[in-house]
Protein backbone atom coordinates (compact mmCIF):
# COMPACT_ATOMS: atom_id res chain seq x y z
CA UNK A 1 0.00 0.00 0.00
CA UNK A 2 1.58 3.28 -0.92
CA UNK A 3 1.71 6.03 1.42
CA UNK A 4 -1.08 8.18 -0.15
CA UNK A 5 -3.12 5.41 -0.24
CA UNK A 6 -2.90 4.72 3.72
CA UNK A 7 -3.14 8.90 4.38
CA UNK A 8 -7.08 8.22 3.16
CA UNK A 9 -7.29 5.93 5.67
CA UNK A 10 -9.71 7.20 8.14
CA UNK A 11 -8.66 6.96 11.87
CA UNK A 12 -11.89 4.77 12.59
CA UNK A 13 -10.56 2.25 9.46
CA UNK A 14 -6.94 1.81 10.24
CA UNK A 15 -7.19 -1.40 12.86
CA UNK A 16 -9.02 -3.27 9.80
CA UNK A 17 -6.28 -2.57 7.37
CA UNK A 18 -3.38 -3.05 9.74
CA UNK A 19 -4.93 -6.48 10.63
CA UNK A 20 -5.75 -7.50 6.64
CA UNK A 21 -2.41 -5.90 5.04
CA UNK A 22 0.87 -5.95 4.64
CA UNK A 23 2.26 -3.52 2.56
CA UNK A 24 3.71 -3.92 -0.45
CA UNK A 25 2.60 -7.98 -0.45
CA UNK A 26 -0.23 -9.05 -2.34
CA UNK A 27 -0.23 -12.43 -1.32
CA UNK A 28 -0.02 -11.97 2.71
CA UNK A 29 -2.36 -9.22 1.92
CA UNK A 30 -6.09 -10.64 2.45
CA UNK A 31 -8.15 -7.31 0.98
CA UNK A 32 -11.72 -9.94 0.76
CA UNK A 33 -11.81 -10.47 4.19
CA UNK A 34 -11.10 -6.61 4.91
CA UNK A 35 -14.24 -5.73 2.37
CA UNK A 36 -16.39 -8.04 4.22
CA UNK A 37 -15.72 -6.71 7.64
CA UNK A 38 -15.67 -3.19 6.17
CA UNK A 39 -19.09 -4.10 4.41
CA UNK A 40 -20.42 -5.41 8.00
CA UNK A 41 -19.53 -2.10 9.86
CA UNK A 42 -20.87 -0.26 7.04
CA UNK A 43 -24.72 -2.07 7.75
CA UNK A 44 -24.34 -1.41 11.23
CA UNK A 45 -22.67 2.08 11.15
CA UNK A 46 -23.96 3.95 7.80
CA UNK A 47 -21.90 5.46 5.49
CA UNK A 48 -18.58 6.24 7.06
CA UNK A 49 -17.27 3.03 6.14
CA UNK A 50 -17.74 3.88 2.32
CA UNK A 51 -14.53 5.29 1.45
CA UNK A 52 -12.45 2.48 3.65
CA UNK A 53 -14.37 0.00 0.85
CA UNK A 54 -13.42 2.02 -1.97
CA UNK A 55 -9.66 2.32 -0.48
CA UNK A 56 -9.77 -1.52 -0.05
CA UNK A 57 -11.44 -2.43 -3.56
CA UNK A 58 -8.62 0.15 -4.99
CA UNK A 59 -6.29 -2.54 -3.69
CA UNK A 60 -8.09 -5.37 -4.69
CA UNK A 61 -8.05 -3.88 -8.50
CA UNK A 62 -4.14 -3.79 -8.28
CA UNK A 63 -3.66 -7.30 -7.06
CA UNK A 64 -6.30 -8.44 -10.19
CA UNK A 65 -4.02 -6.37 -12.11
CA UNK A 66 -0.37 -7.38 -11.01
CA UNK A 67 -0.73 -10.79 -9.80
CA UNK A 68 1.47 -12.69 -11.68
CA UNK A 69 1.62 -16.13 -9.50
CA UNK A 70 -0.53 -19.57 -10.15
CA UNK A 71 -3.78 -19.18 -8.87
CA UNK A 72 -3.93 -20.22 -4.85
CA UNK A 73 -6.51 -23.16 -6.02
CA UNK A 74 -6.00 -24.99 -8.79
CA UNK A 75 -8.08 -24.02 -12.34
CA UNK A 76 -10.80 -26.25 -12.55
CA UNK A 77 -14.13 -26.21 -14.43
CA UNK A 78 -16.86 -27.59 -12.79
CA UNK A 79 -20.41 -28.02 -13.53
CA UNK A 80 -21.16 -24.66 -14.43
CA UNK A 81 -17.16 -23.10 -15.31
CA UNK A 82 -14.62 -21.89 -13.50
CA UNK A 83 -14.86 -20.05 -10.07
CA UNK A 84 -12.30 -18.52 -7.66
CA UNK A 85 -11.66 -15.78 -5.04
CA UNK A 86 -10.99 -12.87 -7.25
CA UNK A 87 -6.78 -11.42 -7.07
CA UNK A 88 -5.84 -14.84 -5.74
CA UNK A 89 -7.46 -16.83 -7.99
CA UNK A 90 -9.25 -14.73 -10.63
CA UNK A 91 -7.44 -12.04 -11.75
CA UNK A 92 -5.57 -10.57 -14.77
CA UNK A 93 -2.63 -13.24 -15.81
CA UNK A 94 -5.09 -16.68 -14.95
CA UNK A 95 -7.75 -15.27 -16.83
CA UNK A 96 -5.47 -14.55 -19.66
CA UNK A 97 -4.11 -18.58 -19.67
CA UNK A 98 -7.46 -19.53 -19.48
CA UNK A 99 -8.67 -18.14 -22.22
CA UNK A 100 -5.19 -18.98 -24.06
CA UNK A 101 -6.55 -22.68 -23.14
CA UNK A 102 -9.65 -22.34 -24.68
CA UNK A 103 -7.95 -20.56 -27.87
CA UNK A 104 -5.74 -23.84 -27.78
CA UNK A 105 -8.76 -26.76 -27.57
CA UNK A 106 -10.16 -24.59 -30.75
CA UNK A 107 -6.81 -25.23 -32.61
CA UNK A 108 -6.68 -28.34 -31.90
CA UNK A 109 -9.71 -28.83 -33.68
CA UNK A 110 -8.28 -29.40 -36.93
CA UNK A 111 -6.19 -32.54 -35.50
CA UNK A 112 -8.41 -34.01 -33.36
CA UNK A 113 -11.88 -34.25 -34.67
CA UNK A 114 -13.79 -36.00 -31.51
CA UNK A 115 -13.75 -32.48 -30.85
CA UNK A 116 -15.90 -31.66 -33.42
CA UNK A 117 -19.44 -32.66 -32.28
CA UNK A 118 -18.91 -31.03 -28.31
CA UNK A 119 -17.79 -27.84 -29.68
CA UNK A 120 -20.13 -27.08 -32.95
CA UNK A 121 -16.99 -26.49 -36.03
CA UNK A 122 -15.72 -28.19 -38.14
CA UNK A 123 -12.15 -26.05 -38.00
CA UNK A 124 -10.19 -23.59 -36.27
CA UNK A 125 -11.05 -21.09 -39.22
CA UNK A 126 -14.38 -21.99 -38.66
CA UNK A 127 -14.43 -20.40 -35.53
CA UNK A 128 -12.29 -17.18 -35.95
CA UNK A 129 -14.97 -16.34 -38.49
CA UNK A 130 -18.19 -17.01 -36.48
CA UNK A 131 -15.95 -15.58 -33.34
CA UNK A 132 -17.39 -15.33 -29.54
CA UNK A 133 -19.59 -13.69 -27.40
CA UNK A 134 -18.37 -11.69 -24.83
CA UNK A 135 -19.74 -10.39 -21.15
CA UNK A 136 -19.75 -10.21 -18.01
CA UNK A 137 -21.94 -9.67 -14.75
CA UNK A 138 -21.82 -6.39 -12.05
CA UNK A 139 -18.83 -8.67 -9.92
CA UNK A 140 -16.08 -6.23 -9.26
CA UNK A 141 -13.49 -5.98 -12.07
CA UNK A 142 -15.60 -7.71 -14.55
CA UNK A 143 -15.21 -5.11 -17.72
CA UNK A 144 -11.58 -5.16 -17.34
CA UNK A 145 -11.11 -9.23 -17.29
CA UNK A 146 -13.68 -9.28 -20.01
CA UNK A 147 -10.91 -6.60 -21.73
CA UNK A 148 -7.99 -9.61 -20.80
CA UNK A 149 -10.58 -12.26 -22.36
CA UNK A 150 -10.39 -9.93 -25.76
CA UNK A 151 -6.94 -9.14 -25.84
CA UNK A 152 -6.24 -12.82 -26.27
CA UNK A 153 -9.10 -13.63 -28.63
CA UNK A 154 -8.20 -10.88 -30.77
CA UNK A 155 -4.92 -11.74 -30.92
CA UNK A 156 -5.52 -14.83 -32.18
CA UNK A 157 -7.78 -13.28 -34.62
CA UNK A 158 -11.38 -13.98 -33.14
CA UNK A 159 -14.28 -12.36 -34.50
CA UNK A 160 -16.05 -10.75 -31.08
CA UNK A 161 -18.98 -9.95 -30.30
CA UNK A 162 -18.72 -8.14 -27.22
CA UNK A 163 -22.45 -7.63 -24.85
CA UNK A 164 -20.68 -5.44 -21.95
CA UNK A 165 -22.65 -6.51 -18.42
CA UNK A 166 -25.60 -9.16 -19.06
CA UNK A 167 -26.86 -12.42 -18.13
CA UNK A 168 -25.53 -15.42 -18.84
CA UNK A 169 -29.24 -16.69 -20.17
CA UNK A 170 -29.11 -13.80 -22.61
CA UNK A 171 -25.77 -13.95 -23.39
CA UNK A 172 -26.47 -17.48 -24.59
CA UNK A 173 -29.63 -16.25 -26.90
CA UNK A 174 -26.84 -14.05 -28.47
CA UNK A 175 -24.88 -17.37 -29.22
CA UNK A 176 -27.51 -18.74 -31.25
CA UNK A 177 -28.72 -15.10 -32.56
CA UNK A 178 -25.33 -14.12 -34.12
CA UNK A 179 -24.28 -17.70 -34.82
CA UNK A 180 -20.91 -17.39 -32.79
CA UNK A 181 -18.89 -20.55 -32.30
CA UNK A 182 -19.32 -19.83 -28.21
CA UNK A 183 -19.37 -17.59 -25.52
CA UNK A 184 -17.51 -16.35 -22.52
CA UNK A 185 -18.87 -14.67 -19.36
CA UNK A 186 -17.29 -13.04 -16.37
CA UNK A 187 -19.07 -14.45 -13.45
CA UNK A 188 -19.09 -16.85 -10.65
CA UNK A 189 -22.56 -16.91 -10.92
CA UNK A 190 -24.33 -16.73 -7.14
CA UNK A 191 -21.76 -17.16 -4.94
CA UNK A 192 -20.50 -14.32 -2.89
CA UNK A 193 -18.61 -11.06 -2.87
CA UNK A 194 -14.90 -12.57 -2.82
CA UNK A 195 -15.83 -14.75 -6.13
CA UNK A 196 -14.92 -14.10 -9.53
CA UNK A 197 -15.77 -16.85 -12.37
CA UNK A 198 -15.73 -18.00 -15.86
CA UNK A 199 -18.01 -19.53 -17.67
CA UNK A 200 -17.44 -20.83 -21.58
CA UNK A 201 -20.59 -22.14 -23.39
CA UNK A 202 -20.33 -23.97 -27.05
CA UNK A 203 -21.50 -23.19 -29.93
CA UNK A 204 -25.01 -24.59 -28.86
CA UNK A 205 -25.42 -22.09 -26.50
CA UNK A 206 -25.08 -24.59 -23.68
CA UNK A 207 -22.70 -25.33 -20.15
CA UNK A 208 -19.65 -27.28 -21.95
CA UNK A 209 -19.62 -31.13 -21.99
CA UNK A 210 -16.69 -32.74 -19.53
CA UNK A 211 -14.58 -33.42 -22.42
CA UNK A 212 -14.18 -29.77 -23.52
CA UNK A 213 -13.70 -28.74 -19.27
CA UNK A 214 -11.50 -31.42 -19.04
CA UNK A 215 -9.01 -30.22 -21.72
CA UNK A 216 -9.26 -26.41 -20.55
CA UNK A 217 -8.59 -27.32 -17.14
CA UNK A 218 -5.05 -29.66 -18.40
CA UNK A 219 -4.43 -26.66 -20.84
CA UNK A 220 -5.05 -24.06 -18.34
CA UNK A 221 -2.74 -25.46 -15.85
CA UNK A 222 0.23 -25.90 -18.39
CA UNK A 223 -0.15 -22.50 -19.34
CA UNK A 224 -0.31 -20.98 -16.35
CA UNK A 225 3.46 -22.32 -15.73
CA UNK A 226 4.47 -20.41 -18.39
CA UNK A 227 5.95 -16.83 -17.88
CA UNK A 228 4.07 -15.94 -21.63
CA UNK A 229 5.35 -12.24 -22.13
CA UNK A 230 2.32 -12.36 -25.24
CA UNK A 231 -0.27 -11.74 -22.72
CA UNK A 232 1.14 -8.14 -21.74
CA UNK A 233 2.48 -4.58 -22.59
CA UNK A 234 5.72 -3.07 -22.28
CA UNK A 235 6.57 -6.50 -19.95
CA UNK A 236 4.75 -5.74 -17.13
CA UNK A 237 1.02 -4.91 -17.98
CA UNK A 238 -2.00 -6.88 -19.27
CA UNK A 239 -4.02 -4.90 -22.19
CA UNK A 240 -7.30 -4.93 -20.87
CA UNK A 241 -8.93 -2.00 -22.72
CA UNK A 242 -11.39 -2.41 -24.43
CA UNK A 243 -11.08 -0.86 -28.16
CA UNK A 244 -14.64 -0.83 -29.38
CA UNK A 245 -13.36 -0.29 -32.76
CA UNK A 246 -12.23 -3.82 -32.86
CA UNK A 247 -15.13 -5.62 -32.27
CA UNK A 248 -18.90 -5.51 -32.83
CA UNK A 249 -20.84 -4.34 -29.93
CA UNK A 250 -24.40 -6.11 -29.72
CA UNK A 251 -27.62 -5.34 -28.12
CA UNK A 252 -27.81 -8.76 -26.44
CA UNK A 253 -31.21 -8.62 -24.40
CA UNK A 254 -32.60 -7.11 -27.97
CA UNK A 255 -31.38 -10.91 -29.44
CA UNK A 256 -33.19 -12.36 -26.87
CA UNK A 257 -36.45 -10.99 -27.39
CA UNK A 258 -36.14 -11.54 -30.61
CA UNK A 259 -35.53 -15.66 -30.00
CA UNK A 260 -37.96 -15.71 -27.84
CA UNK A 261 -40.26 -14.16 -30.05
CA UNK A 262 -39.74 -16.51 -32.99
CA UNK A 263 -39.93 -19.16 -30.92
CA UNK A 264 -43.41 -18.70 -29.53
CA UNK A 265 -45.13 -21.12 -31.78
CA UNK A 266 -42.52 -23.84 -30.27
CA UNK A 267 -42.86 -23.41 -26.39
CA UNK A 268 -46.19 -21.34 -26.31
CA UNK A 269 -45.09 -18.27 -24.78
CA UNK A 270 -46.03 -14.92 -26.93
CA UNK A 271 -43.40 -12.60 -25.16
CA UNK A 272 -45.46 -9.50 -26.65
CA UNK A 273 -48.58 -10.39 -25.69
CA UNK A 274 -47.42 -11.60 -22.19
CA UNK A 275 -46.05 -8.50 -21.48
CA UNK A 276 -49.21 -6.56 -23.07
CA UNK A 277 -51.51 -8.46 -21.35
CA UNK A 278 -49.52 -7.42 -17.93
CA UNK A 279 -49.89 -3.88 -18.57
CA UNK A 280 -53.02 -3.13 -19.78
CA UNK A 281 -54.53 -5.55 -16.40
CA UNK A 282 -54.90 -3.36 -13.26
CA UNK A 283 -55.14 -6.26 -10.86
CA UNK A 284 -51.42 -7.29 -11.59
CA UNK A 285 -48.42 -6.70 -9.09
CA UNK A 286 -45.24 -7.73 -10.23
CA UNK A 287 -42.14 -7.17 -8.48
CA UNK A 288 -38.37 -8.70 -9.21
CA UNK A 289 -35.36 -8.98 -6.70
CA UNK A 290 -32.09 -8.31 -8.65
CA UNK A 291 -29.78 -8.28 -5.63
CA UNK A 292 -27.72 -5.90 -7.35
CA UNK A 293 -27.03 -8.14 -10.50
CA UNK A 294 -26.94 -8.10 -13.73
CA UNK A 295 -30.36 -8.26 -14.48
CA UNK A 296 -31.34 -4.70 -12.76
CA UNK A 297 -30.23 -3.49 -16.47
CA UNK A 298 -32.58 -5.46 -18.33
CA UNK A 299 -36.07 -5.93 -16.16
CA UNK A 300 -37.67 -2.24 -16.57
CA UNK A 301 -36.85 -3.04 -20.43
CA UNK A 302 -38.41 -6.16 -21.05
CA UNK A 303 -41.77 -4.76 -19.44
CA UNK A 304 -41.47 -2.03 -21.89
CA UNK A 305 -39.82 0.72 -19.48
CA UNK A 306 -43.33 1.13 -18.02
CA UNK A 307 -43.81 3.96 -15.40
CA UNK A 308 -46.81 1.89 -13.98
CA UNK A 309 -46.44 1.13 -10.16
CA UNK A 310 -47.59 -2.13 -10.66
CA UNK A 311 -43.85 -3.24 -11.39
CA UNK A 312 -41.66 -2.92 -9.11
CA UNK A 313 -38.10 -3.36 -8.96
CA UNK A 314 -35.72 -3.93 -5.60
CA UNK A 315 -32.29 -3.85 -5.60
CA UNK A 316 -31.84 -2.52 -8.59
CA UNK A 317 -28.19 -0.09 -8.12
CA UNK A 318 -24.71 -1.21 -8.83
CA UNK A 319 -23.21 -3.06 -5.62
CA UNK A 320 -20.71 -5.31 -6.28
CA UNK A 321 -20.68 -5.80 -2.40
CA UNK A 322 -24.53 -7.16 -2.55
CA UNK A 323 -24.85 -5.57 0.50
CA UNK A 324 -22.95 -8.32 2.19
CA UNK A 325 -25.33 -11.02 1.14
CA UNK A 326 -24.75 -14.23 -0.58
CA UNK A 327 -27.04 -13.36 -3.67
CA UNK A 328 -28.50 -16.52 -4.13
CA UNK A 329 -32.35 -16.88 -4.34
CA UNK A 330 -32.45 -17.94 -0.71
CA UNK A 331 -35.85 -18.02 1.27
CA UNK A 332 -33.43 -14.98 3.18
CA UNK A 333 -33.01 -12.98 0.33
CA UNK A 334 -36.49 -13.44 -0.49
CA UNK A 335 -37.68 -11.72 2.14
CA UNK A 336 -37.73 -8.13 0.65
CA UNK A 337 -39.88 -9.15 -2.23
CA UNK A 338 -42.67 -11.45 -0.30
CA UNK A 339 -43.54 -8.85 2.06
CA UNK A 340 -43.76 -6.12 -0.77
CA UNK A 341 -46.03 -8.56 -2.09
CA UNK A 342 -48.30 -8.98 0.88
CA UNK A 343 -48.88 -5.52 1.33
CA UNK A 344 -50.37 -5.40 -2.58
CA UNK A 345 -53.95 -5.32 -2.87
CA UNK A 346 -54.18 -6.33 -6.23
CA UNK A 347 -55.67 -9.59 -6.69
CA UNK A 348 -52.94 -11.21 -8.49
CA UNK A 349 -49.10 -10.76 -7.73
CA UNK A 350 -46.05 -12.15 -8.64
CA UNK A 351 -42.40 -11.94 -7.08
CA UNK A 352 -39.19 -13.30 -8.20
CA UNK A 353 -35.70 -13.54 -6.83
CA UNK A 354 -32.77 -13.43 -9.77
CA UNK A 355 -29.18 -14.12 -9.26
CA UNK A 356 -26.22 -11.85 -10.40
CA UNK A 357 -25.95 -13.15 -13.54
CA UNK A 358 -29.13 -13.64 -14.29
CA UNK A 359 -29.39 -17.82 -14.76
CA UNK A 360 -31.21 -18.92 -11.33
CA UNK A 361 -34.93 -17.70 -10.27
CA UNK A 362 -37.57 -18.27 -7.38
CA UNK A 363 -40.77 -17.36 -6.96
CA UNK A 364 -43.53 -15.86 -3.95
CA UNK A 365 -46.93 -14.79 -4.46
CA UNK A 366 -46.99 -12.82 -1.32
CA UNK A 367 -48.33 -15.96 0.75
CA UNK A 368 -46.34 -18.95 -0.73
CA UNK A 369 -42.63 -18.94 -2.06
CA UNK A 370 -42.28 -21.57 -4.62
CA UNK A 371 -39.12 -23.09 -5.03
CA UNK A 372 -37.31 -24.74 -8.34
CA UNK A 373 -38.36 -28.33 -7.17
CA UNK A 374 -42.17 -27.27 -7.46
CA UNK A 375 -42.20 -24.18 -10.22
CA UNK A 376 -40.27 -26.60 -12.25
CA UNK A 377 -43.41 -29.63 -12.28
CA UNK A 378 -45.76 -26.61 -12.23
CA UNK A 379 -44.00 -25.43 -16.07
CA UNK A 380 -43.87 -28.77 -17.25
CA UNK A 381 -47.93 -29.31 -16.56
CA UNK A 382 -48.42 -25.80 -17.49
CA UNK A 383 -46.95 -26.17 -21.22
CA UNK A 384 -48.18 -29.81 -21.46
CA UNK A 385 -51.96 -29.17 -20.01
CA UNK A 386 -52.44 -25.26 -20.87
CA UNK A 387 -50.21 -24.89 -23.96
CA UNK A 388 -51.01 -28.36 -25.47
CA UNK A 389 -47.41 -29.45 -25.96
CA UNK A 390 -46.47 -33.01 -25.53
CA UNK A 391 -43.10 -34.03 -24.55
CA UNK A 392 -40.93 -35.76 -21.63
CA UNK A 393 -39.73 -33.79 -18.19
CA UNK A 394 -35.42 -33.47 -17.44
CA UNK A 395 -34.99 -32.73 -14.13
CA UNK A 396 -31.78 -33.43 -12.21
CA UNK A 397 -31.45 -36.53 -9.84
CA UNK A 398 -31.42 -34.09 -7.02
CA UNK A 399 -34.89 -32.71 -7.76
CA UNK A 400 -38.34 -33.26 -6.34
CA UNK A 401 -40.16 -36.33 -7.57
CA UNK A 402 -43.25 -34.27 -7.92
CA UNK A 403 -42.41 -33.68 -11.66
CA UNK A 404 -42.21 -37.96 -11.87
CA UNK A 405 -45.52 -37.96 -10.07
CA UNK A 406 -47.46 -35.52 -12.70
CA UNK A 407 -45.23 -37.10 -15.50
CA UNK A 408 -46.63 -40.36 -14.72
CA UNK A 409 -49.79 -39.60 -14.53
CA UNK A 410 -49.95 -37.30 -18.16
CA UNK A 411 -48.23 -40.27 -19.24
CA UNK A 412 -44.67 -38.76 -20.48
CA UNK A 413 -41.36 -39.99 -19.46
CA UNK A 414 -38.27 -38.69 -17.02
CA UNK A 415 -34.98 -37.88 -17.91
CA UNK A 416 -33.04 -37.98 -14.41
CA UNK A 417 -29.38 -36.87 -15.04
CA UNK A 418 -26.57 -35.97 -12.56
CA UNK A 419 -26.32 -32.05 -11.36
CA UNK A 420 -25.55 -29.71 -14.02
CA UNK A 421 -27.44 -28.66 -16.60
CA UNK A 422 -24.90 -29.44 -19.41
CA UNK A 423 -26.16 -33.07 -18.93
CA UNK A 424 -29.55 -31.87 -20.17
CA UNK A 425 -27.74 -31.85 -23.87
CA UNK A 426 -29.36 -34.77 -25.02
CA UNK A 427 -32.44 -34.15 -24.57
CA UNK A 428 -32.75 -30.54 -25.71
CA UNK A 429 -35.50 -30.05 -28.17
CA UNK A 430 -37.44 -32.81 -26.64
CA UNK A 431 -37.89 -32.21 -23.17
CA UNK A 432 -40.61 -29.46 -22.68
CA UNK A 433 -38.84 -28.31 -19.56
CA UNK A 434 -35.91 -28.71 -18.15
CA UNK A 435 -34.84 -27.75 -14.63
CA UNK A 436 -33.17 -28.20 -11.24
CA UNK A 437 -33.42 -27.80 -7.67
CA UNK A 438 -31.20 -25.16 -7.72
CA UNK A 439 -33.60 -22.32 -9.27
CA UNK A 440 -32.30 -23.22 -12.92
CA UNK A 441 -34.83 -23.42 -15.78
CA UNK A 442 -35.34 -23.80 -19.53
CA UNK A 443 -38.25 -24.93 -22.05
CA UNK A 444 -38.46 -26.24 -25.19
CA UNK A 445 -37.70 -23.63 -28.17
CA UNK A 446 -35.23 -21.87 -25.97
CA UNK A 447 -31.68 -22.07 -25.04
CA UNK A 448 -29.94 -25.46 -23.39
CA UNK A 449 -28.76 -22.78 -20.44
CA UNK A 450 -30.63 -21.99 -17.76
CA UNK A 451 -32.39 -18.79 -17.86
CA UNK A 452 -34.41 -16.78 -15.03
CA UNK A 453 -35.90 -14.55 -17.24
CA UNK A 454 -37.65 -17.05 -19.65
CA UNK A 455 -39.14 -18.62 -15.92
CA UNK A 456 -40.27 -15.04 -15.27
CA UNK A 457 -42.08 -14.89 -18.88
CA UNK A 458 -43.19 -18.46 -18.04
CA UNK A 459 -44.79 -17.51 -14.13
CA UNK A 460 -46.26 -14.34 -15.52
CA UNK A 461 -48.12 -16.06 -18.11
CA UNK A 462 -48.89 -19.25 -16.04
CA UNK A 463 -50.89 -16.68 -13.75
CA UNK A 464 -52.83 -15.08 -16.50
CA UNK A 465 -53.52 -17.64 -18.39
CA UNK A 466 -55.09 -20.07 -15.47
CA UNK A 467 -56.17 -17.05 -13.82
CA UNK A 468 -54.63 -18.06 -9.78
CA UNK A 469 -51.82 -17.02 -8.06
CA UNK A 470 -48.81 -19.38 -8.01
CA UNK A 471 -49.14 -21.04 -4.82
CA UNK A 472 -53.30 -21.51 -5.84
CA UNK A 473 -51.57 -23.29 -8.64
CA UNK A 474 -49.31 -25.14 -6.78
CA UNK A 475 -52.09 -26.25 -3.97
CA UNK A 476 -54.14 -27.68 -6.77
CA UNK A 477 -51.51 -29.65 -8.12
CA UNK A 478 -50.63 -31.01 -4.59
CA UNK A 479 -54.39 -31.93 -4.29
CA UNK A 480 -53.94 -34.02 -7.31
CA UNK A 481 -50.85 -35.30 -7.42
CA UNK A 482 -49.98 -35.20 -3.51
CA UNK A 483 -47.48 -33.17 -1.96
CA UNK A 484 -43.68 -33.33 -1.86
CA UNK A 485 -41.88 -31.13 0.54
CA UNK A 486 -38.13 -30.90 -0.72
CA UNK A 487 -35.11 -28.96 1.41
CA UNK A 488 -31.41 -28.81 1.05
CA UNK A 489 -28.10 -28.03 2.80
CA UNK A 490 -24.54 -28.50 2.68
CA UNK A 491 -21.50 -27.94 4.54
CA UNK A 492 -18.07 -26.61 4.18
CA UNK A 493 -15.23 -29.60 4.46
CA UNK A 494 -11.37 -28.95 4.74
CA UNK A 495 -10.59 -31.91 2.12
CA UNK A 496 -10.87 -31.94 -1.41
CA UNK A 497 -10.48 -34.27 -4.37
CA UNK A 498 -9.89 -38.27 -4.08
CA UNK A 499 -9.94 -37.53 -0.11
CA UNK A 500 -12.91 -36.33 0.26
CA UNK A 501 -14.24 -38.97 -2.67
CA UNK A 502 -12.35 -41.53 -0.64
CA UNK A 503 -14.41 -40.08 2.89
CA UNK A 504 -17.98 -40.42 0.93
CA UNK A 505 -16.85 -43.85 -0.15
CA UNK A 506 -18.33 -44.86 3.53
CA UNK A 507 -21.38 -44.37 2.46
CA UNK A 508 -21.29 -47.25 0.77
CA UNK A 509 -22.77 -49.23 3.79
CA UNK A 510 -26.36 -47.77 3.13
CA UNK A 511 -27.15 -49.58 0.78
CA UNK A 512 -30.55 -51.79 -0.04
CA UNK A 513 -32.54 -52.91 2.64
CA UNK A 514 -30.43 -50.88 5.07
CA UNK A 515 -32.46 -49.75 8.25
CA UNK A 516 -32.31 -45.78 8.90
CA UNK A 517 -33.12 -43.91 11.53
CA UNK A 518 -35.29 -40.94 10.27
CA UNK A 519 -36.60 -39.13 13.41
CA UNK A 520 -38.65 -41.61 15.83
CA UNK A 521 -39.07 -43.56 12.49
CA UNK A 522 -36.89 -46.50 10.59
CA UNK A 523 -36.76 -46.59 7.38
CA UNK A 524 -35.85 -49.32 5.35
CA UNK A 525 -33.73 -47.86 2.16
CA UNK A 526 -35.77 -49.21 -0.97
CA UNK A 527 -33.50 -48.03 -4.07
CA UNK A 528 -30.08 -46.25 -4.23
CA UNK A 529 -28.71 -44.08 -7.44
CA UNK A 530 -25.18 -43.38 -7.87
CA UNK A 531 -25.46 -41.28 -10.77
CA UNK A 532 -24.31 -38.83 -8.85
CA UNK A 533 -23.09 -38.71 -5.79
CA UNK A 534 -25.55 -41.37 -3.52
CA UNK A 535 -29.40 -41.00 -3.68
CA UNK A 536 -31.51 -43.04 -1.01
CA UNK A 537 -34.96 -43.97 -1.34
CA UNK A 538 -37.13 -45.31 1.50
CA UNK A 539 -39.86 -47.06 1.81
CA UNK A 540 -42.39 -44.24 2.24
CA UNK A 541 -41.08 -42.35 -0.75
CA UNK A 542 -38.74 -39.81 0.96
CA UNK A 543 -35.31 -39.49 0.04
CA UNK A 544 -32.13 -38.23 0.88
CA UNK A 545 -28.79 -37.89 -1.40
CA UNK A 546 -25.25 -36.44 -0.48
CA UNK A 547 -22.79 -35.26 -3.46
CA UNK A 548 -19.63 -32.99 -3.50
CA UNK A 549 -19.94 -29.91 -4.73
CA UNK A 550 -18.59 -29.39 -8.37
CA UNK A 551 -17.84 -25.46 -7.80
CA UNK A 552 -17.22 -24.91 -3.90
CA UNK A 553 -15.20 -27.06 -1.05
CA UNK A 554 -18.55 -28.18 0.08
CA UNK A 555 -20.45 -31.86 0.79
CA UNK A 556 -24.23 -30.63 -0.55
CA UNK A 557 -26.76 -33.02 0.64
CA UNK A 558 -30.78 -33.00 -0.48
CA UNK A 559 -34.06 -34.36 1.05
CA UNK A 560 -37.41 -35.00 0.69
CA UNK A 561 -40.07 -36.00 2.61
CA UNK A 562 -43.91 -36.70 1.79
CA UNK A 563 -45.19 -34.83 4.79
CA UNK A 564 -44.22 -31.26 5.85
CA UNK A 565 -42.60 -32.01 9.25
CA UNK A 566 -39.97 -35.00 7.95
CA UNK A 567 -37.93 -32.81 5.79
CA UNK A 568 -36.14 -31.52 9.05
CA UNK A 569 -35.63 -35.28 10.41
CA UNK A 570 -34.09 -36.21 7.04
CA UNK A 571 -31.38 -33.40 7.10
CA UNK A 572 -30.76 -34.98 10.52
CA UNK A 573 -29.92 -38.10 9.55
CA UNK A 574 -27.85 -36.96 6.30
CA UNK A 575 -25.90 -34.66 9.20
CA UNK A 576 -25.27 -38.04 11.64
CA UNK A 577 -24.09 -40.02 8.11
CA UNK A 578 -21.75 -37.29 7.31
CA UNK A 579 -20.46 -37.57 11.00
CA UNK A 580 -20.32 -41.30 10.55
CA UNK A 581 -17.82 -41.25 8.12
CA UNK A 582 -15.82 -38.35 9.59
CA UNK A 583 -16.66 -35.26 7.73
CA UNK A 584 -18.59 -33.22 10.79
Amino acid sequence: MSKPQKQRIPPHARELFEQYIVTGDHVASDYLTLIKKLVANKNSEGERWEEPIKLAYDLLAQEIRENRNSPAETIKFGTSGWRGRLGKDVFAHSVCCVTAAIVELFQAVDREKEFIPFLGVSSFSEALKRGCVVGFDNRFGGEYLAGCVMHILAGAGFTIYYAGESTTGVLSAAVLECDAAFSINLTPSHNPLEYGGYKFNGADAGPAAPLLTERITENSSRIILKDDSAFYRNGDEIHAQIDLDTVTCIDSLGLWKKMVQRNSTVHGLDLKKCVTRFLQKKDVAVAVDCVHGASRLHIRELFENTSKESLTVLREDSDVTFGGVAPEPSSANMRGVFNLLREKKELFRLGCIIDPDGDRIRFTDGNFEISMNQFGAMAFHFLHEYKGKKGIVAKTVATSNFANRIADILGEEVFEPAVGFKNFKSVIGKALVCFEESDGITIIGHTPEKDAYIGLFLALEMMLTTGKNLGEYLQDLEQEYGSYFPARDGIAVSVQGEELLNLLKGLEKYSVGSSVSVGSRTRQIVDVITIDGRKMIFDDGSWLMIRPSGTEPKVRFYVESRTDSGTSDLVQTAGKMLEEIGLL
